[in-house]
């Protein structure tokens, strides 16, 4: 078993039970078990093509016997499942799940990449990821120094009455 964090994402529809419904899905992969979440937190749209609605943005940690890209696999089955539809890079979704880091694993190629490639530069991943790794360091990334740089003034904890 091998711990895998990701990042979830949503601005269209129910945005909450978007993200619930998602992280129910993960732990009904073969093999998966969610073992950590972070809060719900919303976040301002950030280099998108148009004008957005605000997303809702978790992270979550699993535990997974499946390899780096069956994960991968399972997330874009389920983001297809939840009607994701992708025409246009950074467009509005239902859902977006992202495989941030996968223990040992370090991937460069057109499929995938690991650690996750813009994750250092989102302040919207790293407040949740933070709030979960609250040393900065999450599966040997050190993300403290980029976080501790990253302007988090848009991203609110999600309250709903």
């Amino acid at each position: 078993m091998n711990k895998a964090i990701l990042g979830l994402g949503s601005n269209l529809g129910k945005r909450k039970e978007n993200i619930t419904d998602a992280v129910y899905a993960l732990g009904r992969l073969p093999g998966t078990t969610v073992i950590a979440s972070s809060s719900l937190y919303e976040t301002k749209p950030v280099d998108v093509p148009n004008e957005q609605n605000d997303y809702l943005n978790e992270c979550v940690v699993v535990m997974t016997e499946l390899s780096p890209r069956a994960l991968l696999g399972g997330c874009f089955g389920i983001e297809a499942a939840m009607g994701r539809e992708r025409r246009i890079q950074h467009d509005s979704r239902t859902i977006d799940i992202d495989l941030l880091i996968y223990e040992g694993a370090v991937s460069n190629d057109t499929e995938l990449v690991l650690p996750h490639p813009q994750m250092l530069k989102r302040a919207f991943v790293l407040v949740p990821l933070g709030e979960i790794f609250s040393t900065g360091v999450a599966l040997d990334v050190d993300f403290s120094k980029e976080l501790s740089r990253l302007d988090t003034s848009g991203i609110d904890l999600f309250i709903n009455n």
